[in-house]
């Protein structure tokens, strides 16, 4: 798994413009994402959405990266990189500011709107 892209209820191309919005892999709950990390490990690029329609949020999928990274040792792919495309304002702020805080990669926050290429 390369590219993992966390949200609820839209679709990559929903967010990305073509061809960034192919080969991802589509996680619509926090206990699906844990899964799918759990089964083959932290993909190179993930793109997180807040709101996830339960009481856990991409926050939550946020804080589990860092417990696995520090706590299990679970390392990092070379070239990480992480998205925040998430409607919501608040929680996207949170999940940057606990990522920066922690993991000293490259991201882009995309609102919920699409980006260009």
């Amino acid at each position: 798994m390369k590219k993992l892209f966390i949200d609820d209820i839209r679709r990559p191309e929903d967010v990305y413009n073509y061809p960034n919005s192919v080969g991802w892999v589509v996680a619509r709950s926090y206990d699906e994402t844990i899964r799918l990390i759990e089964t083959h490990g932290i993909p190179e690029i993930i793109s997180f959405d807040h709101d996830l329609g339960t009481e856990k949020t991409g926050y939550d999928i946020a804080k589990y990266l860092i417990d696995k990274i520090f706590i299990d040792q679970l390392a990092l792919p070379d070239n990480f990189t992480y998205f925040i495309h998430s409607a919501n304002p608040v929680g996207r702020q949170n999940i940057q500011q606990l990522l920066d805080r922690y993991i000293p990669y490259p991201f882009l926050s995309v609102g919920c709107g699409r980006i260009a290429d």
